[in-house]
């Protein structure tokens, strides 16, 4: 994803099948249901939408990059067929509210809930600890089947098979993207490299992250080092190709 278009990733398609090729030439397996998403004022599931893999039972608009937007990436990918499973509800503990349903709500104990939801969490994600206990697990059941809260379920791969998730936040800006959000990240030596020049190309964008602090910048003392550059190291396709946004 890069506002320069240097690459020719201009597009949510054009996204995922980088995505998809870059993690065939690893031998990986790329999480489906996993989706990148706009970022606006109060909304963390924008309208456009990068789909990690594509099938027929998730379809999104096709869309255009711009200058000066935001958006979540967000991808997961596998050692195993990428397709992870619910084993048990009663592990979700995450929901957000879906502010476009309503429904009447039958049981006292649901109502009391949901106004409370609405009341600490209108728009973002929320953890069901953070409810009064002994009427949570009562209210949020008849609240999932009817659609008022969005689950955020615990998926399990295979035994044996190796999950790896970055997710991070990027503002796509007229210099090029600036990753303004992420972890450290593990330095791990892949067993597979790639030739492929695409996916090399692809691989030594980097991304430029922004420092701490801000202000003017404090002269040096004379035998001071100087300060690093906040732009990520061009990465070569031979090393870690998995730990690089």
């Amino acid at each position: 994803m890069d506002s320069s278009s240097s690459v020719g990733l201009d597009s949510n398609k054009d996204v995922t099948e980088a995505i998809q090729k870059v993690a065939a030439a690893y031998d990986c397996k790329i999480v489906e249901g996993v989706l990148s998403h706009q970022l606006k004022q109060f909304v963390i599931d924008g309208n456009k939408v990068v789909l990690s893999v594509p099938s027929p039972e998730t379809r999104v608009e096709d869309a255009e990059f711009e200058e000066n937007e935001v958006y979540a990436v967000d991808i997961v990918t596998s050692t195993g067929d990428g397709k992870p499973r619910l084993l048990d509800e009663k592990q979700t503990t995450i929901y957000k509210r879906a502010v476009d349903k309503s429904y009447h709500l039958k049981m006292k104990a649901s109502r009391f809930i949901f106004s409370e939801i609405s009341q600490k969490f209108p728009i973002m994600p929320f953890s069901a600890r953070a409810l009064e206990e002994k009427r949570a697990r009562l209210g949020l059941v008849e609240c999932v089947n009817h659609d008022l809260l969005q689950p955020y379920p615990v998926l399990h791969e295979k035994p044996g098979d190796y999950v790896a998730h970055i997710k991070f936040t990027v503002l796509l800006m007229p210099n090029g993207s600036d990753r303004i959000t992420s972890h450290s990240l593990q330095e791990l030596q892949p067993t597979k490299t790639t030739d492929d020049p695409e996916i090399k190309a692809w691989l030594a964008l980097g991304t430029k992250t922004k420092k701490k602090g801000g202000g003017k910048k404090k002269k040096g003392k004379k035998g001071d080092k100087p300060e690093e550059s906040a732009e990520a190291e061009p990465m070569d396709a031979t090393t870690n190709g998995a730990s690089q946004e």
